[in-house]
Parts: C-alpha cells; structure tokens; sequence
C-alpha cells in the first residue's frame, strides 16, 4: 500500500513538471495574390493569438522584389508590438518604436578640432588643384 500513494506521489510530481500542451492557434485570415505579369503580388495573414502581417511587392528595377508591409503581435504585457517596412534596392528598412535609437552624440565638438577638419579639407584641395595643374604640363 505504502509502495502504491509513493508511486502514485511520484507520478504527480513528474506530471507536474512536464510542460502543458498547447492548443493549436486558429488562422482567421490567410490570402496571398500570386505574382501578376508585372510581378506585382501581397500576402496577407491573421491568427487567433494576434498576430498580423501584411505585405504587398512588386518587382524592382534591378530584377529584385520591392516590398513595403507591418506586422504585429501581442507582448507579454498586453501591449502590441508593431513593425512597418519596406525592402527594395537599398535594403530592409524597419520602423518601429521598438527599435533602439542611436543616442544624441554626448558633448560638442571642440573648436580646435573643427579648425583641424577644416585645415585638412584646404590641404586636400590645394593638393587636388597641384595635381591637376602638374597633370595639365
């Protein structure tokens, strides 16, 4: 008897840790439109769980995909995580608020460093112009 409430303790402390099982999350909205003869194409999904992602693209002039979209999902505090984008030639380009931002530079530019910046850029114009001027004899 003592044997049978061990092992039936046993089982419910190891039960106890074994993760739950997840039920699966309902698609709402799922569409997509296939390329066109221009290239043109979008996606567009939404779960149960709050999770939303749209994008639309076409083709870009360099033969690559131009798409501009936002996705978003829900944060363990409540709030709603959103992310808009474009990707084109020049990369992907996110916008969101939760992106971290580059602090303002931290003091100002001493004087004699800005005059030294300005001494070289004469420097490398007057070099420039004797160069040109030895390369026209």
């Amino acid at each position: 008897m003592k044997l049978t409430v061990v092992l039936a303790l046993a089982s419910v402390a190891m039960a106890a840790k074994l993760p739950t099982a997840q039920r699966p999350v309902a698609i709402l909205r799922s569409g997509q439109v296939n390329p066109d003869e221009n290239g043109a194409h979008s996606s567009d999904f939404e779960a149960e769980n709050g999770i939303v992602f749209q994008f639309s693209g076409s083709e870009g002039v360099n033969g690559g995909a131009n798409m501009i979209g936002t996705f978003s999902y829900p944060q363990e505090d409540g709030s709603l995580a959103e992310v808009k984008f474009v990707a084109n030639e020049n990369g992907y380009q996110p916008e969101s608020s939760l992106l971290p931002v580059a602090p303002a530079f931290p003091h100002p530019i001493p004087q004699f460093v800005l005059d030294q910046i300005e001494f070289a850029r004469l420097e490398d114009e007057r070099k420039a112009r004797e160069e040109a001027a030895a390369a026209r004899q």
